[in-house]
């Protein structure tokens, strides 16, 4: 099959494209950075540079493909979070329309079921809603749960503080996913052209906030390591301190509210998929490798 990548080589493109590639596929990966290139070539695939907000550019190196997977990159430095998934899901809706391509996966985000209440994902939600609008295709949304590597982000109030905080916490459960269970779905779910699926979840491993912390703090030697959760006031303020601008910290205490209901994995739990391969112990070794060089 011939299939285009969005994406370049991030946390899930890198080893999307190695497993096609390995799989025998023509495989073409955008990136926006030509020092790409050789790294993309390296790998057997092609490399296609060019922008996102492109829509001739991405109607031709769409055109004659399989199949084509979508994504929005994270882009915090867009002011409006929403305005920026919206403008980029009707791109890839115009390009796909041009091109003539027939299936499509969309990287989309659990929780994008609802259109209201879910901070960021709210632009999963809209650019559900624009690719669900084009005429002729097979789509399938991809919904992949809490990454785990947003964990990431408490390294530094682990340190400074001693325990983890956030709107969301304590028994509060928490589905994570490694990006390389998300590569290894979207690369079946590219190969599938006929009966496809119009939601696929994608999950790893489903915890308490508790047993989280417990598992990051025995891999970096903080056994009673806790998870509390933090009045929204107390996190809004927090997020402030730190440089984050209103409008995003807003949305991301929205969606830890979320987390905080259940109301974000509400359909996840009607959906519930087979678990991927990459549990919290073994992804907790990366943690402690990061928490460690800081």
């Amino acid at each position: 099959m011939k299939i285009v990548l969005t994406g370049s080589l991030g946390h899930i493109g890198k080893p999307l494209a190695q497993q096609l590639v390995q799989e025998g596929h023509a495989v073409t990966v955008i990136s926006s950075n030509p020092e790409k290139q050789g790294e993309i070539h390296a790998l057997g695939a092609v490399a296609a540079i060019g922008k996102l907000d492109d829509t001739d550019f991405l109607a031709g190196t769409f055109r004659d493909a399989d199949a084509v997977y979508c994504m929005i990159p994270p882009n915090f430095a867009q002011p409006d979070q929403l305005a920026y998934y919206q403008d980029l899901g009707n791109r890839y809706a115009e390009a796909i329309r041009i091109s003539g391509v027939k299936r499509v996966v969309d990287l989309s985000s659990y929780g994008a079921h609802l259109p209201e209440g879910t901070g960021l994902i709210r632009g999963s939600y809209k650019v559900e809603q624009t690719l669900n609008a084009v005429p002729g295709i097979s789509l399938t949304h991809v919904r992949p749960t809490y990454f785990y590597y947003n964990l990431l982000s408490f390294t530094g109030m682990i340190r400074t503080a001693g325990f983890i905080g956030a709107v969301y916490g304590g028994e509060d459960r928490l589905t994570m996913v490694s990006p390389e269970d998300i590569a290894a779905a979207v690369a079946e779910e590219l190969q599938i052209t006929e009966n496809t699926n119009p939601v696929r979840y994608v999950a790893s491993d489903d915890r308490t906030c508790k047993e989280v912390a417990s598992v990051l703090g025995s891999a970096i030697g903080m056994p009673h390591l806790k998870w509390l959760a933090l009045p929204k006031e107390q996190v809004l303020q927090s997020l402030a301190a730190s440089g984050l601008p209103g409008n995003i910290a807003g949305n991301l205490v929205e969606l830890g509210e979320a987390i905080h209901s259940g109301k974000l994995r509400e359909d996840y739990d009607r959906h519930t998929p087979l678990q991927g391969k990459v549990k919290l112990e073994e992804w907790a070794r990366e943690f402690a490798r990061v928490f460690n060089s800081k």
